[in-house]
Order: C-alpha cells, then sequence, then structure tokens
C-alpha cells in the first residue's frame, strides 16, 4: 500500500489546477497526508487526522530553520514596504535609464540575470534582491511580473548549484562525506559542474529570453495582457502596484538597504561558518541579513525626518501583512512536506528507480525520480538528502560515473523544485517579483518542462558515451 503515498501531493496538484486555491489545496493534502499516517494505527480515525493536522503545524514552526524561514519571508514584506514608501525605487530606476545602463528591455533583463547571478551565495537573497531591484524597471518597459518572476527563479537555484561556494556546496559535500568514492568528494563535486545539464539549460533559457525578448506559452499571454492593459490607459494589475505611486526621492533610499543585506549576508556567512564561508548557515545568515537591512532602511527614513517613528511603524506592519497570505503558503509548504517525509513519499517515489534498470537508463531515471520527488515534497535540499544514499550504492557496485549521477540527483531536484507550487522557493520568487503565485507556476511550467526535457535526452546521452 506504500502507493498511496503518492496521493497526498497529488490532490494538492489537482486541487491547485482546479480551484486555483492554493492554501485550501494544501489544507487538503496535509489532511489526507495525516488521515494515511493515522491508519497506520487503528483503523481510520479523521479526528485523529485533524488533531495530526494541527500539530504537524506546530512541530513545523517549532523548528528552527522553517521558524527562520517564516520570519525571513515575512520581514521581506516590511523591507519591500520601507523601500517602495522611500521613493529610492522610483529614483533608481530614473536613474538607471538616465544613465544608460537600463534604457531597453535586453538591458533590464541583463541587470536582472547579472544581479542574480552575483549574489550566487544564497538562492533566497538572490531572487530577493534581483526581484526588488527590477519591479519597476519590469514595469517601465512593459514587461510582466510573470517574466520576472521565471527570471530571477530560474537564475537563483541554477547559479547556486553550478558555483558550489555556499551553503548548497557544503550541504551536498556533507551528504557525500558519508561515502567511500574511491576519490575526493571534493573533486566528484565539481566534477557535476559541466555535467548538471539542467542548471545549464536553465541559465540558457533566461539568457534566450533577454537576448530574443522573446516569451512563450502563458507568459506570453501575461505580456499581451499587459500591453492591452497599458494601451487602454488602465492601471496594471500587480500586487504592489503602489510601489509606481510614490515620487522619486534619492536612490540611496534602496540601494543602502540592499547593500548593507549583501554584504551582511557574506558577513554572517564567514560569521556563523567560523571563517569558513563555504560552511556558514545559509538560513541564519539570510536572516540576519534581512533583520539587518530592515533596519538600515528604518533608520534611513527615521533621519530622513520625513517620516515618525509611529509612522514607519504602521509601514512595517502594513508591508507585513500584504505578505501574510504568501507566507501562510510558504508555512503549509513545509508542513505538507513534513508530512509526506513521515508517510515515505519521497523514498517510494524513489524506489520506483528500480533495480533491474539498463545501466544506460540508470542516469535518466534518477533525474527523474529526483523531479519526481521534489514536484511532490517542494524540496531540492530533502531530495539530495534522499536519493544520493540510493545514488552512491549504485556507482559502488555498477561503476558508474559519481560526478554524472550526483549531477543527475542535484538537476533533478532543482527541476521538480521549478514545476512545484507547493515548493517554498516558487512562493518566495512570487513574493519578491509580486506576481500571483499561481501565474508564476503555469507561466514558468512549459519552460522548466522543456529544460527537463532536453536534460533527460542529454543524461540518455552522456550515459551511452561515458559507460
Amino acid at each position: 500500500m506504500e502507493w498511496l503515498s503518492v496521493i497526498p501531493p497529488l490532490i494538492a496538484i489537482i486541487i491547485v489546477l482546479w480551484k486555483k486555491e492554493v492554501i485550501a489545496a494544501l489544507l487538503v493534502a496535509v489532511f489526507s497526508s495525516e488521515l494515511l499516517l493515522a491508519t497506520k494505527g487503528d483503523g481510520v480515525s479523521l479526528f485523529q487526522a485533524f488533531l495530526g493536522l494541527i500539530e504537524r503545524v506546530v512541530s513545523v514552526i517549532s523548528s528552527p530553520g522553517n521558524a527562520r524561514l517564516l520570519v525571513f519571508s515575512l520581514l521581506i514584506g516590511a523591507l519591500l514596504a520601507y523601500v517602495r514608501n522611500s521613493g529610492g525605487v522610483t529614483a533608481m530606476v530614473n536613474k538607471l535609464v538616465s544613465k544608460g545602463i537600463a534604457k531597453s528591455k535586453r538591458q533590464v533583463g541583463s541587470v536582472t540575470f547579472f544581479t542574480g547571478v552575483v549574489i550566487f551565495i544564497e538562492s533566497n537573497l538572490s531572487v530577493l534582491t534581483a526581484g526588488i531591484l527590477s519591479r519597476d524597471l519590469f514595469d517601465k518597459f512593459k514587461m510582466s511580473r510573470a517574466r520576472l518572476a521565471f527570471m530571477i527563479d530560474t537564475t537563483s537555484a541554477p547559479i547556486c548549484i553550478l558555483i558550489l561556494l555556499n551553503g548548497w556546496g557544503a550541504y551536498v559535500l556533507g551528504l557525500l562525506n558519508n561515502y567511500e568514492l574511491g576519490q575526493s568528494t571534493v573533486s566528484i563535486l565539481w566534477g557535476t559542474i559541466p555535467l548538471n545539464f539542467y542548471a545549464i539549460i536553465a541559465l540558457l533559457l533566461v539568457a534566450y529570453t533577454i537576448i530574443t525578448d522573446k516569451v512563450h506559452g502563458p507568459m506570453k499571454e501575461s505580456e499581451m495582457k499587459l500591453q492591452q492593459e497599458s494601451s487602454a490607459d488602465q492601471p496594471i494589475n500587480h500586487a504592489l502596484v503602489k510601489e509606481q505611486l510614490v515620487p522619486a526621492t534619492k536612490a540611496r533610499f534602496m540601494v543602502v538597504p540592499l547593500l548593507s543585506m549583501v554584504v551582511a549576508m557574506f558577513f554572517f556567512m564567514f560569521w556563523t561558518g567560523n571563517g569558513d564561508i563555504t560552511q556558514g548557515s545559509g538560513g541564519k545568515s539570510v536572516l540576519y541579513a534581512t533583520c539587518f537591512a530592515v533596519a538600515v532602511a528604518y533608520f534611513l527614513l527615521l533621519f530622513s525626518k520625513r517620516f515618525t517613528h509611529q509612522e514607519l511603524v504602521d509601514v512595517g506592519f502594513k508591508g507585513l501583512s500584504e505578505l501574510l497570505p504568501l507566507v501562510t503558503i510558504v508555512l503549509f509548504s513545509l508542513t505538507l512536506g513534513a508530512s509526506l517525509k513521515e508517510l515515505g513519499t519521497g523514498i517510494f517515489i524513489a524506489g520506483l528507480v528500480g533495480d533491474y534498470l539498463p545501466v544506460v537508463m540508470i542516469v535518466p531515471m534518477l533525474f527523474l525520480a529526483g523531479a519526481a520527488m521534489s514536484f511532490s515534497t517542494g524540496t531540492s535540499w530533502g531530495t539530495f538528502a534522499i536519493l544520493i544514499p540510493i545514488g552512491v550504492p549504485l556507482i559502488q557496485t555498477l561503476g558508474l560515473p559519481p560526478s554524472l549521477v550526483i549531477a543527475a540527483i542535484l538537476g533533478g531536484g532543482v527541476f521538480g523544485d521549478h514545476c512545484s507550487p507547493i515548493s517554498d522557493t516558487t512562493c518566495v520568487s512570487a513574493i519578491a517579483s509580486g506576481c500571483d503565485l499561481l501565474e508564476h507556476v503555469k507561466t514558468q511550467l512549459p519552460y522548466a518542462l522543456f529544460g527537463g526535457g532536453l536534460t533527460l535526452i542529454a543524461y540518455f546521452v552522456a550515459s551511452v558515451v561515458m559507460l
């Protein structure tokens, strides 16, 4: 009856696509997962499942790592509110345009992409910084927030998993250090870079969008709708359109908080890693850096004497409230992931790889298994933790190339995460870009599937060549 463990994520996805209601879908999925867990005891118990749902939420919140993510997601709202109300965003947009740095769609896209690449140290920080910097630029040049969400989401995780001088690399290295593979784990990890086909293809898709200024599928519909609204002199339907209504002041009101956040992130990664930035805690560092940036933005506005302390408190709490629905989605996504972990969904999906596959199909199937796990559970790191212990014995017993196997697992985790409507990274990307969550999922999915299809072919060809 292990196959029943895939029902909860399927329920979530079906309800999301059918009713366009994410919170209800996640609640029903968590309840169904807890119901399956309850039936392992003394039969079906709806009451026990209801209590299990509540306790699962409590346990997720009580986890330090999850609590940091939730607080970070809320604080983004306060930071956005301070930056927005300062007039610094408008001033920065005007400055970039007047200096010729962002006077065309290609240049705006390049600025966004470059920002995401430079801040490779942590995926959420990359998404947040690039999103805040580019939102008004995209509006000015009549590019949809869906395009922005796609670009920052599709840049952040792939660049983090390719550069590896960050928490992602340290995490995977820690997983590999538990095994004897006949060569150093560092060399294996560096060897995954040219073989991580999905991450490379994802970045090329972003570059293609920037260079050609072409979008396809549902994203093209979003762009056409935006053009129609603009030509009809109607207000553009963005969640945070209020940014456009704040008159320009000084660009420093935007630049200083963002720059302080980036610098603080490097400092806290160094500090939490006891002098080794690659060993630093990404979760702690991004929270500390965001808190610091909020404080910097607050004092900048306070010392400008344009706002009183009480007005800034009101602005901050209003910013928190604007993001509360999306933070609730993040909470329930984490809750579903925790419940599915106990249910064994990830292990069941990983087991589908099987022991009787042709050797050349093992690596492509590991990529698919990673994608399915990450898609259904909403976590790429959790996928790595489950699949690497499955992939390493295949390396040891069948003599498979270590870097190729690990690269397929890492790429599959990122691919599934890009496709998943219940991924916390997807939610943070929607928050940072000011895009509706479901619109982001719908418009990004064709690109991710196209990249995933090419990657599957690439791993089959690589297996034929290398085995």
